[in-house]
């Protein structure tokens, strides 16, 4: 069951980078609407169903909630940002790089001990990354932008994951993506407001893709992710998941034509190989912690 649900949640995540390709709105908007729609999903089961969950969680537990709402939001700020100044490909393989980020900020925030194949897979994904900003510097400052974008991305995306690691063990799936993509969305409108862009004009077929893009990529691809991570290791979502960089790269090949360079493609492989090396599961299935939910919806 659980290898379905995380083939099901790499296939559909796969489609984010393609549909967020083919909207024609800016960055900030595409990530509103995206985390706007899949709140408005999500809140009414939650009110309905999961309403004491809420209410028993602590002032604490809450702020938790809040700070890893906004990484999440943030994140979606730089990632979908950094798909309109480099290929698909790139910012993938780039954002990718998060379970490096999420490695290293244990080691340094959490005190957890660092093993010797985790600091080599770290040093081979790092350099997978240098290798495909390397392949960008030939499109000059406009692509090796979006790298940094990117990367951005990643390390925001690892501090929500960071974040939010134990609120898991404390509410269910729905009240807590409910409460995270309601935090996001709200950062995002905000930022949108900001930045003085409109929520209406669009044509009919990026309104469509907003829906898909909430539908798809966030609720079942996002969905999968928080429903596997109690019921198997971390290790080994994070290596299912280097399947969706893959399967992006050959949507972007197929959907916008986008083929990707030599360089391009030997940097992808060093990275894959590098954090595949740093997440190696030391066992294939691991136990949930005491407390830690057991994929209750």
């Amino acid at each position: 069951m659980v290898a379905l649900v995380l083939i099901v949640g790499v296939a559909s995540a796969s489609s984010a980078a393609i549909l967020v390709r083919l909207c024609d709105a800016p960055p900030l908007v595409i990530a509103t609407y995206r985390l706007g729609i899949s709140a408005c999903i999500v809140l009414p089961l939650a009110i309905l169903r999961y309403r004491s969950n809420f209410i028993s969680t602590t002032p604490r537990e809450r702020l938790t909630l809040l700070l890893s709402g906004c990484c999440l939001g943030i994140h979606f700020v730089f990632w979908i940002t950094s798909l309109f100044h480099t290929s698909v490909a790139s910012a993938v393989f780039l954002v990718c790089t998060n379970p490096i980020f999420v490695a290293l900020g244990s080691w340094l925030f959490l005190k957890e001990k660092m093993r010797p194949v985790l600091a080599l897979g770290t040093a081979v994904a790092l350099a997978g990354a240098g290798i495909v900003t390397l392949n960008d510097l030939e499109s000059g400052e406009h692509g090796l932008w979006g790298d940094l974008l990117a990367l951005a991305g990643a390390a925001s995306l690892s501090a929500y994951l960071l974040i939010g690691r134990t609120q898991r063990s404390n509410l269910r799936l729905v009240p807590y993506i409910t409460g995270v993509y309601s935090t996001a969305a709200t950062v995002l409108i905000l930022l949108t407001l900001a930045e003085g862009h409109p929520f209406t004009g669009y044509s009919r077929q990026t309104y469509l893709l907003f829906l898909l893009l909430a539908l798809i990529p966030q609720i079942l691809g996002h969905g999968s992710i928080n429903y596997a991570l109690s019921r198997v290791s971390p290790s080994i979502i994070a290596l299912a998941f280097l399947g969706e960089p893959i399967g992006s790269s050959v949507l972007a090949y197929f959907v916008l034509d986008e083929a990707p360079t030599l360089l391009l493609m030997a940097g992808s492989v060093v990275i894959l190989f590098g954090i595949g090396l740093a997440t190696w599961p030391r066992t294939a299935v691991e136990t949930p912690r005491r407390g830690v939910s057991t994929g209750r919806l």
